[in-house]
């Protein structure tokens, strides 16, 4: 891909984001993802019906007379987008590669968050930290992440998202809301997940194909696993192999839904077929009625 070709993908995928984040996103993304908490902002002289436990002492004690602490809540946040790069996300058998869905729901975070005056930053991952990319404002920065989303190329073509987990954990010292956006299709994660969401709170986008549901009966085809570059012929009209697929899909899904439940980490589900946008909402509205 040319730089014209990078150019022309990177802006039609700003105006895409850019107006769904301004339409639809900006306020259920205020109230889903508030701030870190109340920060002190000044001192007042006590009124009646005041809480008596926001008395500041010490100013008290100075005046001879009661003032009380004001708080404001702290607005500010900083969103890291956990990207999955690895070679399982370019797939799809519908309107979009996984990869494609994966950048524009990144790009509608980021843009969200920017208007909430918010720092972004990003972790491109594979079965090892990619690239880090530290969190910044500005929609400047914004496209620097969408250019990069579009024109990444990744060293290694297999997950460990244990990998980025520990890098959030490990990096990134203060509070942060993270995004992860990647098919999981993987394991050995959970541990690592229950530790990054105890330090900040984390969100899984996951995003997959309907064809990695079900193996359809198309008789003998060749198969390349995207991750290893290894192919295979396999005679998909047989029942046993549809259904060793259909048994290998329904395990994993076992193993997300337990993993995801037992950390406590919010999670949406998004088909390359189906309207992300909508999805989106379902998890706003779903945080913003336990806030």
């Amino acid at each position: 891909m040319d730089a014209s070709e990078i150019f022309k993908k990177v802006r039609k995928i700003e105006i895409k984001t850019r107006g769904l984040s301004n339409q639809i996103f900006s306020g259920q993304y205020h109230s889903a993802f508030k701030g870190r908490g109340m920060a002190f902002s000044e001192v007042r002289e006590y009124q009646y019906g005041d809480d008596i436990r926001s008395i500041d002492w010490n100013v008290t004690a100075r005046f001879n007379h009661p003032f009380i602490k004001i708080f404001e809540e702290e607005r500010e946040l900083t969103v890291m987008l956990l990207i999955d790069v690895s070679g399982s996300n370019e797939f799809g058998t519908r309107s979009m590669l996984k990869e494609e869905m994966i950048t524009e729901i990144a790009a509608v975070l980021a843009f969200s968050a920017i208007q909430n005056n918010d720092k972004v930053g990003v972790i491109f991952f594979s079965n090892q930290i990619e690239k880090f990319i530290p969190p910044k404002k500005g929609s400047t920065h914004i496209l620097r992440i969408i250019r990069e989303l579009v024109d990444f190329k990744t060293q290694n073509q297999q997950t460990k998202v244990s990998e980025s987990l520990r890098f959030l954990t490990n990096g990134i010292k203060k509070r942060c809301t993270a995004f992860v956006l990647s098919d999981f299709m993987d394991k050995g994660f959970d541990e690592a997940l229950q530790i990054a969401n105890n330090k900040h709170d984390v969100i899984a986008i996951r995003v997959f194909d309907e064809r990695e549901t079900e193996l359809p009966n198309i008789g003998l085809a060749k198969f390349k696993d995207a991750e290893t570059g290894k192919t295979r012929w396999t005679d998909t009209s047989s029942s046993t192999v549809r259904r060793q697929y259909r048994q290998e899909h329904l395990d994993n899904e076992k193993y997300l839904r337990r993993t995801f439940l037992k950390s406590g980490v919010d999670v949406v589900n998004i088909r390359t077929d189906q309207d992300y946008v909508k999805q989106l909402i379902g998890l706003f509205k779903r945080r913003e009625a336990r806030a």
